[in-house]
């Protein structure tokens, strides 16, 4: 939801002002970092580079594609089981079916029968056991994508049923795990329990989340010549997918060329998920010779795909009499699913994020990565960051109720400090904190003191509707955890009419990688961001390109793009130098013009001429990020550039008879360095926000006793909506410059406002606290739904 642009000229703004949308101030012409107006095209709310193709709905996403003659649907069969042995799979109905024109089994795989998963131990398709209610056993392939789904359910099959595992308690009974456990340790946390003046100990779950893309999971798969495949995803990770597909088949990357233009929505779930679509629809396409086209629909994407891990938590902390933490001993479990996929980096990270912004001296962390009969958990926005920073965040709220203290007071006790208390507990320095001057701003700002006086006022006198206030922080690292992951490619393409062409290895998903991209080759080019055109991620031009994925899409494609840009403009300059007998140094761009000490050239102009003397009018660029390193042995090292900031004050009201809640007033004040496009990163920190509110209300995946999932559908899934968004929403952005070299003096803010929205749960359980007076924790689980709420108001 960005925001309209003229909110990111005229100042702040206020909710007359702008009725149809949240309050957001930001100061005039620059709102990023309060310095004067730029020129150019970075640093301004350019409107999303797709905006009016969507309204308009020429935007072309993969089901949108024309389909080749001959083009067939599949559509996939799954397991009605949770745990089984597979004894037989009977397709008589299913082929007798109207349109039918094959099924796929293991069998029919000409390459590796398990994918090319980082562990090697998911199947493509199920074949001697089943380990998940919805795990695909084969597809059907029909004329229509209605005939191939009708036909996937007349399969039979027979399943002699085993004994599930289907919650991470009952996995760590049985010591039931898809990776080895890993444990993190700094200083001495049984001593520091010992010597502490209080301790608390406690248990804690918190659920999985679906990602609810607009567009579902898709694939169109294309038989070429000579064995050679092109292919439709709608992927995070086109790289991956060319590589899990040259897997299956059985031949060299290099014959498979994957592109996407755009996805409807990715936030992690198109990472590794998207995969097996393409993977499964090349199988189909290479047995029958035909283009293949598999789009799930919504009840079967959340029965196949993987959510966001849910987590289970057993702690004991130490603190002294002021609330600063002492020792904290802590187990995490994530519930990984049946196979590994990313669990282990979304477990390194929830490790990595369990101090959020306060510093551990005395840490013992068990990590356990669960293996239950589930779908296969997978990447979400925050990558194991949120499920870290929920925990610490529900510690330091209960503490600060135990020593009836403010809670900010015992957040800002225990924030990291400058040049003292500044190493994390992975022995990484935290070299620019902001953290105490962003909270206090944000204080201030948000009224935080005297609102929370009148919800004590209110709260006394109302028996039946409470109110909770809660301020919480944010410092998430930025960069992939695999270090070698941390690079980016890009091709910068001049024509000689002076129109500019880029394409990167990153993809876009809405969260506009490719505006911003083009804002930045504009501005090294000096010319007009209408002349840059972003084209479509695609694998035969940048090859090897990482997964647009842990917020790093900008910060590693955008200083790609840059630098071949910039190689362009090098080779300009020169020429211009050449004939103005002048230093190359002393030719600019600017404003469509290229300048020298002699005159002034439009920049088309300066393209022809350079042209037809046959000077180069395209580049490569590539960037690796600086300064990080990682034992992923140890679990200590640098494995981030710099982190962002940021903090929310969130207030709510419960209904203690009912359980009912509703978010009132958010104030957000959030580190974005220097903005390459406000509005776009105002659209991020708001989106994100939401997303985050969800998963810690309204969001529960709910399993029967069977494995079957039994939320999966809009109708028994709930994510918020637009009765959902508080009336007073206010974003502002911190006015600094990332501190590290990022291009434009950036910060990346993909996934760091999720996690303001933990503000929502502490302010919550605040609520929760105000049932009845007393020193003793808030339990309640998350998501806060009307049934977690009225059962914590009962404890109470």
């Amino acid at each position: 939801m960005n925001a309209p642009e003229k909110n990111h000229k005229e100042g702040p703004i206020s909710r007359a002002d702008n009725p149809g949308g949240p309050q957001v101030a930001v100061p005039a012409d620059q709102p990023a970092t309060g310095h004067p107006a730029r020129a150019g095209a970075a640093g301004h709310s350019h409107p999303h580079e797709s905006a009016r193709a969507q309204v308009a709905g020429s935007a072309t996403y993969v089901d949108d594609i024309p389909e080749v003659r001959g083009t067939l649907h599949a559509a996939p069969i799954l397991s009605t089981v949770a745990h089984g042995r597979l004894r037989g799979i009977d397709t008589t109905a299913a082929l007798a079916m109207p349109g039918v024109r094959g099924v796929i089994l293991a069998r029919d795989i000409p390459g590796d029968p398990l994918l090319a998963t980082f562990v090697h131990d998911e199947p493509v398709f199920a074949t001697d056991k089943v380990e998940h209610v919805g795990q695909v056993i084969g597809l059907v392939v029909a004329s229509s994508a209605m005939a191939a789904r009708r036909a996937a359910r007349k399969v039979q099959l027979n399943i002699e049923e085993l004994p599930p595992i289907l919650n991470v308690r009952d996995a760590l009974k049985a010591e039931s795990y898809v990776l080895p456990p890993v444990f993190v340790k700094r200083g001495d946390a049984a001593r520091a329990l010992r010597d502490a003046p209080h301790t608390l100990s406690g248990q804690l779950e918190v659920g999985g989340q679906e990602h609810f893309y607009l567009e579902g999971q898709v694939a169109y798969v294309l038989p070429q010549e000579q064995n050679q495949w092109l292919i439709y995803s709608s992927t995070q990770h086109p790289g991956e997918v060319q590589h899990w597909v040259s897997h299956a088949l059985g031949i060299s990357n290099h014959a498979v060329r994957v592109e996407c233009r755009r996805m409807g929505g990715g936030f992690g779930g198109k990472e590794t998920q998207a995969g097996h679509m393409a993977v499964w629809a090349a199988i189909a396409a290479n047995k029958l010779k035909s283009p293949v086209k598999l789009r799930l629909d919504r009840d079967d994407d959340f029965m196949v795909t993987g959510k966001r891990h849910p987590f289970a938590y057993d702690y004991t902390v130490g603190f002294d009499d002021t609330g600063r933490l002492q020792g904290l001993k802590l187990m995490m479990a994530a519930n990984c699913g049946f196979s590994a996929d990313l669990s282990g980096p979304v477990a390194d990270r929830a490790i990595f994020h369990s101090d959020n912004a306060y510093f551990l001296e005395d840490v013992d962390i068990a990590s356990f990565r669960c293996k239950t009969n589930t779908q296969s958990n997978t990447a979400f926005r925050g990558f194991g960051g949120p499920q870290g920073v929920v925990l610490i965040e529900t510690i330091l709220g209960d503490i600060a109720r135990h020593l009836d203290l403010d809670p900010l007071d015992v957040r800002k006790r225990n924030l990291y400090g400058v040049n003292e208390r500044n190493v994390t507990h992975y022995q990484m320095k935290v070299e620019d904190n902001i953290l105490d001057p962003l909270l206090s701003k944000l204080e201030q700002t948000s009224g935080y003191r005297k609102r929370r006086s009148a919800i004590s006022a209110w709260n006394d006198q109302s028996p039946v509707i409470k109110r909770g206030v809660a301020i919480t922080p944010v410092k998430f690292g930025i960069s992939f955890t695999a270090t070698l992951f941390n690079q980016a490619g890009a091709l910068v393409h001049v024509y000689t009419d002076g129109s500019v062409q880029v394409n990167h290895g990153g993809t876009e998903m809405g969260q506009g990688l490719n505006t911003k991209v083009a804002q930045i080759v504009a501005d090294e080019l000096g010319v007009a961001f209408a002349d840059v055109l972003a084209t479509a991620s695609d694998t035969s031009k940048i090859p090897n390109a990482s997964a647009t994925a842990a917020s790093a899409g900008t910060d590693l494609n955008a200083r790609a793009a840059q630098y071949a840009a910039r190689n362009v403009r090098d080779n300009l300059a020169q020429f211009v130098a050449g004939l103005d007998s002048c230093g190359a140094g002393a030719v600019s761009f600017a404003g469509g013009m290229v300048s020298s000490p002699k005159g002034s050239r439009p920049f088309p102009e300066v393209v022809r001429m350079a042209y037809a003397n046959r000077i180069q009018l395209w580049s490569d660029g590539f960037y690796r990020t600086p300064k990080i390193h990682y034992d992923k042995t140890t679990l200590t090292g640098r494995p981030f550039y710099y982190f962002a900031y940021g903090a929310a004050c969130t207030e709510v009201a419960i209904d203690t008879l009912t359980g009912e809640s509703r978010v009132l007033k958010v104030d957000i004040l959030h580190d974005v360095g220097t903005s390459i496009n406000p509005a776009i990163d105002i659209g991020q920190i708001e989106g994100g926000f939401v997303q985050g509110m969800g998963w810690l209300t309204t969001e529960q995946l709910v399993w029967n006793d069977k494995g079957q999932l039994s939320t999966h559908a809009p109708s028994t899934y709930k994510i918020p909506a637009t009765g959902d968004i508080p009336e007073h929403f206010r974003v502002d952005l911190w006015p600094e410059a990332n501190r590290e070299d990022n291009v434009f003096g950036s910060k990346a803010v993909g996934e760091p406002p999720f996690m303001l929205a933990v503000s929502v749960y502490e302010a919550l359980r605040d609520a929760v606290g105000a049932v009845k007076a007393g020193k003793g924790p808030v339990v309640m689980d998350a998501p806060a739904t009307a049934e977690n709420v009225l059962k914590a108001v009962g404890l109470h």
